[in-house]
């Protein structure tokens, strides 16, 4: 499992440490093989290669291989729940808050954008159950940024006809960042985020 796979799980994932126990080294490696092969495209040998442990143990420590997809995807979701609220409180200024929350939203999605991308473009292969529990956690992030969007409008600083749409363009060019971001290309997370923020500040009508 390469050293990368820790960094694209963002955030410590439970049992994440020094050293990693084997449920989360099957964690890990999931997300390098989903991101190498898809999940449909992905065995659970593959897995169980990626993690330097034999196919069985995949079964000792977890039921299937969408078991696993939904781990990384729950553990990524409440991720970004939990970014989103804190910047969202470190600021009172409406406009301040938005860029609090787009610039952690953006430099997060881009430093752990292969497992962003398995999480987002994976969400079919889930089970219906496990589907219900994603969609509640990307509610709850829609609900934080638009609530974010309503108070600014209501306080006179974002001037925007539609804050609920605007809320779903926000969101989508947040995370459409994980489809395309490349650590060796022309932008750092960093330079993406000052960007974004600008736009942000543009689609809000903020004055």
């Amino acid at each position: 499992m390469s050293q990368s796979a820790e960094h694209q799980v963002a955030g410590p994932f439970p049992g994440e440490g020094a050293p990693v126990d084997a449920r989360t080294r099957l964690v890990l490696a999931a997300v390098e093989a989903f991101a190498a092969k898809g999940f449909h495209g992905t065995t659970t040998r593959d897995i169980a290669a990626a993690a330097g442990m034999s196919p069985a143990a995949v079964y000792v420590h977890h039921r299937s291989k969408e078991e696993l997809l939904y781990l990384i995807s729950r553990h990524g979701h409440e991720s970004t729940l939990r970014l989103v609220r804190a910047a969202a409180a470190s600021k009172e200024d409406p406009a301040e808050r938005l860029v609090a929350v787009v610039r952690a939203f953006v430099v997060h999605h881009a430093h752990g954008h292969t497992s962003a991308r398995i999480v987002n473009y994976e969400l079919s292969a889930l089970s219906p159950e496990h589907q219900r529990d994603i969609a509640d956690l990307r509610r709850r992030i829609h609900t934080e940024i638009h609530e974010l969007v309503q108070a600014g409008v209501d306080a006179g600083v974002f001037h925007t006809s539609n804050p609920r749409m605007t809320t779903l363009a926000l969101l989508s060019l947040q995370i459409d960042l994980a489809r395309w971001y490349r650590e060796e290309g022309e932008w750092s997370p960093e330079d993406i985020a000052e960007h974004y923020c600008e736009l942000a500040l543009r689609m809000v009508g903020a004055r």
